[in-house]
């Protein structure tokens, strides 16, 4: 197998949970209730905590050391779609990033499990019983505020609007994505893509919410290969702010 495809892989994958991670973690102690408060700060650890899995992973192929990958690349270095950078904005954007995004990775780990490149079969089994819990709670507080006051549909609604460009760029094919396929490594972005249609289309037909038309969205694509928005590089300048203090400090 080609290793810069198995590369390229665990680039989108660890770069998109170390940011995600990193807005999450941004609502400790902002939460609008303290349930939501303690909700968001565990999905950023564990995200954090699965980047460190695939970050060790390209350093097992002869990368970096996870820190050093993380903390000293610029944006244009990153393969993270452009939706987990975003920032948080009202809780009600952060809840529909939330639902769009961990219906979307937990597909990816269910797939991925299946992988036939051994390592990354093994943490996306060990991994994905983490993100089901992640996708129970967006799933439930979609279906709980999607059914409730007419503001709180209302803002969900602006919300799904506004990130599905973003969302759909989730999908951006690899260089390698047919090479991927054909290995048996990956199913694809479009058998994600479609299998998680089917997953949000089901939430949301339990609500007042309505999905847009898909074939009127142009995606936001280019977050996979380095190109993102203006929010991305002040976010990285801020993760690594202690790290670049001393890189060689223990905590």
């Amino acid at each position: 197998m080609n290793e810069l495809a198995i590369k390229d892989l665990l680039y989108k994958l660890a770069d998109d949970q170390l940011i995600l991670g990193h807005r999450n973690s941004e609502w400790t102690g902002f939460g609008p209730i303290l349930e939501e408060d303690i909700a968001f700060s565990s999905m950023a650890q564990d995200k954090i905590g699965h980047s460190l899995a695939f970050y060790t992973l390209l350093q097992e192929l002869g990368e970096a050391d996870p820190d050093t990958v993380a903390f000293t690349r610029n944006a244009n270095q990153f393969h993270n779609s452009q939706l987990v950078e975003l920032p948080n904005g009202e809780y009600d954007f952060s809840l529909i990033r939330h639902f769009l995004y961990d219906n979307a990775e937990i597909i990816r780990f269910e797939m991925l499990s299946q992988s036939s490149y051994e390592p990354i079969a093994k943490v996306a089994t060990k991994l994905k019983g983490e993100v089901k819990y992640h996708v129970l709670h967006a799933n439930t507080w979609i279906k709980n505020l999607g059914s409730s006051t007419e503001e709180a549909i209302l803002r969900l609604q602006s919300s799904l609007n506004e990130a599905l460009p973003y969302a759909l760029a989730m999908f951006e094919n690899s260089k390698y994505e047919q090479e991927l396929i054909d290995a048996g490594v990956y199913a694809g972005e479009e058998a994600v893509k479609t299998e998680w249609l089917k997953r949000i289309q089901a939430v949301i037909d339990k609500t007042d919410l309505k999905l847009p038309d898909l074939a009127t969205i142009e995606p936001k694509f280019g977050g996979r290969y380095g190109e993102h928005t203006e929010h991305l590089q002040p976010l990285l300048d801020e993760m690594a702010e202690v790290f670049k203090i001393d890189p060689t400090a223990e905590w």
